[in-house]
């Protein structure tokens, strides 16, 4: 009788690890079973729903090309269905209008939100070429989620738009860095937390054919880390400074992705 096949001790590690990584449609399935809130699609308040309803008739309606989704931080980049005085607004009408953006940001949503949202209509009608995704720093406040649950529901995400949408592009960014309101100061904690979600998330980018993840925190922090409240007022949420500096860390690479080019096959 013949031996199994016994794989290589270091190919075994690799599989093992990538499964933790960058978890299987199965591996999410059975981490929502086992707790995991992040993976988990829920809706919120009967006001939350209203809102989701105005952007599954925007997507109804279709001509989206580039899509906006996250929580308050997407939030604020105004457009239709948002606050018309949103910091964000008059930069996102100048830049990003004219490529058929919208946004669906909603603000206070979690990895699990946002997860619903697009199984109950977001994406019908509209298939976009491109999706600026950031989400996640909600799922980590004190001990809502572990970096590896917050990944899990980041990740569950992106593959929920490709079902939807196979030949969407993602512009998957890291979880923009935040400190306490008042003292200005980071919890370490937190932040470490935050900085593997990115770790974990960054391995989703396929240099560009589906998923181009992009870190741009360290643009709205100053050289010794902190964040001016010039451009983070209140240590988290974006002035209109702010979202200046992400217009124009994203406009490039998103007009690249639209024209069906990676910035790094340049």
């Amino acid at each position: 009788m013949r031996e199994p096949t016994r794989l290589p001790k270091w190919l075994g590690v690799l599989l093992t690890f990538t499964l933790v990584t960058l978890p299987s449609t199965p591996a999410l399935a059975q981490a929502a079973k086992q707790g995991n809130t992040a993976v988990k699609p829920v809706p919120r308040d009967k006001n939350w729903v209203k809102r989701h309803e105005t952007f599954v008739a925007m997507a109804k309606r279709g001509g989206i090309d580039v899509l906006f989704q996250g929580d308050s931080i997407t939030d604020a980049w105004g457009g239709e269905g948002h606050n018309p005085k949103a910091a964000g607004t008059k930069i996102f009408e100048k830049e990003f209008v004219p490529l058929k953006a919208a946004n669906f940001g909603i603000g206070g949503d979690r990895t699990q939100h946002v997860l619903w949202r697009l199984q109950h209509g977001e994406l019908d009608g509209i298939q976009p070429k491109v999706v600026m995704l950031m989400i996640g720093t909600n799922n980590s406040n004190g001990k809502d989620n572990t970096a590896q649950e917050i990944a899990a529901g980041i990740t569950a995400i992106v593959k929920e738009i490709h079902q939807h949408s196979p030949k969407t592009k993602v512009l998957l960014l890291g979880i923009f860095p935040r400190a306490d309101r008042k003292t200005g100061k980071p919890n370490p904690e937190q932040m470490e937390k935050i900085k593997q979600v990115n770790t974990i998330i960054a391995k989703l980018d396929d240099g560009g054919k589906t998923v181009r993840y992009l870190d741009i925190g360290s643009k709205f922090q100053a050289p010794d880390g902190s964040l001016p409240r010039s451009i983070m007022p209140d240590q988290l949420h974006l002035s209109e400074q702010g979202y200046r500096i992400w217009a124009d860390a994203v406009k490039g690479p998103i007009k690249e992705l639209l024209g069906g080019r990676s910035a790094k096959s340049r």
